[in-house]
């Protein structure tokens, strides 16, 4: 179970009612939030805390994204986030008059999260928003492990690499011995490396995590 204080919901819109209200509504489900009028001020931000803005962050989060605005629209914005990878990060929910329907609708088969229609439900938007919130930290977890099977693989010398290749492939020792021209016993200690190094016990509980790679 994540805690709120894990998470940040980012409100972008140039609407300081709906930004007050919305911040009102989400201190009321213990939800941190941030607010910014207008997406150049969202842009400020990241440039301060993000690699210029690009993924990756560290922490979870998510996007209430209006579509109209001065200056940068929110589609704008969405562009940019998609760009830089920050949209898959932080789910972006869409904020929206009717006349913008087609546009948000169209901006979901493109990566947004949702969008919710002006004026919405207040419980159901917020539960939408701890629903991204929920797969903010499943990738960024997602990526934290993937980042540490990197460096374990990092770990290893070329030969371990090719004895893993060999296991993951299913050969018993005797067959990854001839194929490699080495002994089985080489073979055996090769083996019980790559198994350390990885934190596995078994090739198949290494083949499952060489799957997460793919």
């Amino acid at each position: 179970m994540h805690s709120p204080q894990d998470s940040t919901v980012y409100i972008v819109d140039d609407d300081i009612s709906v930004r007050e209200g919305m911040a009102w509504l989400l201190r009321t489900r213990r939800l941190l939030s941030e607010s910014f009028d207008s997406a150049e001020a969202f842009l400020a931000m990241l440039e301060k805390t993000t690699d210029n803005g690009a993924s990756p962050v560290k922490q979870a989060g998510c996007i209430l994204l209006d579509v109209r605005m001065p200056g940068m629209s929110g589609l704008a914005l969405f562009e940019q986030l998609l760009a830089n990878g920050l949209a898959q990060t932080w789910p972006v929910i869409f904020l929206t008059g009717h006349a913008d329907v087609p546009t948000a609708v169209d901006s979901v088969k493109r990566g947004a999260f949702d969008f919710c229609e002006k004026p919405f439900s207040d419980n159901a938007l917020v539960d939408r928003i701890e629903q991204a919130l929920h797969l903010s930290h499943e990738r960024l977890a997602a990526r934290r492990q993937a980042g540490l099977l990197q460096s374990q693989l990092g770990e290893l010398t070329e030969r371990e690499r090719d004895v893993m290749r060999l296991v993951v492939e299913g050969l018993p020792n005797k067959l990854i011995a001839d194929q490699l021209d080495i002994s089985v016993r080489t073979v055996e200690v090769h083996r019980a490396r790559v198994f350390d190094k990885m934190q596995v016990k078994s090739a198949v509980e290494l083949a499952n995590l060489l799957r997460t790679l793919s």
